[in-house]
């Protein structure tokens, strides 16, 4: 698990990053939208359980791995038309690394299965909500596109898994591959939830 949270910190930190490409920010604010969006849901979910202080602040991986993923980012970023596709591509890869991580960090600090998952769902869904507002962008999550629903159909998954005493090692990926597909398929045929019906 705990090298599934550090790739899904990095994969975010690229996401927060290609964001500050996009938005021609400079390597300062690269740098912070990769810290943000790699550690923001971290700290929030471990705020949520109690286990304090966040990890981010105990080990210093948790700092360096955002860090190098901005500046591997500012350097050697692909043309600007195509940021915008591989944004979508990593944000769905750490959305799907948080919700799992998340839920299962949750579990073993005693919470019950729904809290569980809705405590990974706001794993994988608050690193990105921060580097949105952080950027000026509506996030993600409030706009009509599937975000949250794979996130917590990929925590789901590792809840449910646990609570079956069903805890081999794969069934953490295949939850999180399950939560990329859905969310990767979800951009790529632009499938939405629904919106209120206009009179």
């Amino acid at each position: 698990m705990h090298v599934l949270d550090l790739v899904g910190i990095f994969v975010f930190g690229i996401t927060g990053a290609l964001v500050g490409v996009r938005k021609k920010l400079d390597v300062f604010g690269i740098q912070v939208l990769a810290l943000v969006t790699g550690l923001g849901g971290g700290f929030i979910r471990d705020v949520l359980i109690g286990a304090t202080p966040p990890a981010a602040l105990v080990d210093w991986r948790y700092l360096v791995v955002p860090v190098a993923a901005g500046l591997i980012t500012f350097f050697l970023h692909p043309g600007i038309g195509r940021v915008e596709r591989l944004v979508n591509i990593f944000d769905a890869a750490g959305l799907a690394l948080f919700c799992v991580t998340g839920a299962r960090k949750a579990l073993e600090y005693g919470l019950p299965p729904l809290s569980a998952a809705l405590v990974g769902t706001i794993s994988g869904i608050g690193g990105g909500v921060i580097r949105d507002l952080l950027s000026g962008r509506v996030p993600v999550v409030l706009r009509s596109e599937i975000y949250a629903t794979p996130a917590f159909l990929g925590a789901g998954i590792v809840v449910v898994v646990n609570a079956l005493h069903y805890d081999a090692p794969w069934t953490t990926l295949a939850a999180a591959v399950v939560c990329f597909l859905i969310r990767f398929i979800a951009i790529r045929r632009g499938w939405n939830a629904p919106l209120p019906r206009m009179t």
